[in-house]
């Protein structure tokens, strides 16, 4: 029996969206090491440099309910996890040597890999509850959702939300462990509760993950609904003028020939 040969997909093109405080100055950093690197650095193996960071956060954040010193390394993690994940696609479209499909395939997968075990060693950590860091992974994870559906419907690689994007995250990620550090695990009266300061960073996190995903896939929704309405009207105003049953010619009133 013969194969048939699959098809291949059709191209992806997507229009990317960034507008965040530390943005105009990232994009130059960025380039200025996208011309730097040495030619036998490549595009996946930044992707996986960034996954190693996010490995080392999740453990230091485990390690430091015993050694608050390794809240020092999830920093370093950090840091690694932006060189890998936010270069990774600056070095292939510098050299040219971009795969629109496969790069947002894959970058999208390592990411929610990536924020799965930096939250899960969070909630492991004794700053920040279990249940917390939980609900912020979902929060997060709703936005990537937006992030894909949107570039599916509208073409719009969305990585910004009130000029705060995953540079600014992982910022403030960056400074909650220093401040846990040297605060350490210190419970906060706060009306609704007590919390450490770490605890109180990520609810506010969670606050704006959830109220953006939520504003942004209302105002979306209602912006597809004004661009697809036409077509609708069109559609059924064709459906019934094809409804419309023709005139038979026995009908009553309508002459006849005569039967020979």
């Amino acid at each position: 029996m013969r194969k048939t040969r699959k098809k291949p997909a059709q191209s992806f093109s997507h229009k990317r969206v960034i507008d965040t405080l530390t943005g105009p100055m990232e994009r130059r950093m960025l380039r200025w090491l996208a011309v730097r690197l040495p030619g036998w650095v490549k595009p996946d193996m930044l992707t996986g440099a960034g996954f190693a960071g996010a490995l080392i956060i999740s453990a230091s954040y485990i390690l430091a309910k015993q050694a608050p010193g390794f809240l020092w390394l999830a920093v370093a993690g950090f840091g690694l996890n932006w060189f890998g994940d936010s270069l990774d696609g600056t070095l292939a479209r510098f050299r040219g040597i971009e795969r629109p499909r496969y790069g947002y395939f894959l970058d999208h997968s390592m990411d929610a890999l990536n924020e799965m075990l930096i939250f899960f060693g969070l909630g492991m950590s004794s700053y920040v509850h279990f249940e917390i860091a939980a609900i912020a992974l979902v929060g997060y994870l709703l936005l990537t959702l937006y992030s894909s559906l949107s570039t599916y419907v509208a073409g719009e690689f969305k990585l910004s939300y009130a000029y705060l994007g995953p540079t600014e995250v992982r910022l403030i990620a960056v400074i909650a462990s220093i401040w846990a550090f040297f605060d350490g695990p210190r419970l906060v009266q706060v009306f609704f509760g007590s919390f450490t300061v770490t605890e109180l960073i990520v609810l506010g996190l969670i606050v704006m993950f959830f109220s953006t995903f939520f504003v942004s896939t209302a105002g979306q929704a209602l912006r597809l609904d004004r661009e697809d309405r036409p077509q609708v009207k069109k559609a059924v105003v064709a459906t019934q003028v094809k409804a419309v049953p023709r005139k038979s010619p026995f009908a009553a009133g309508t002459p006849q020939e005569p039967l020979k």
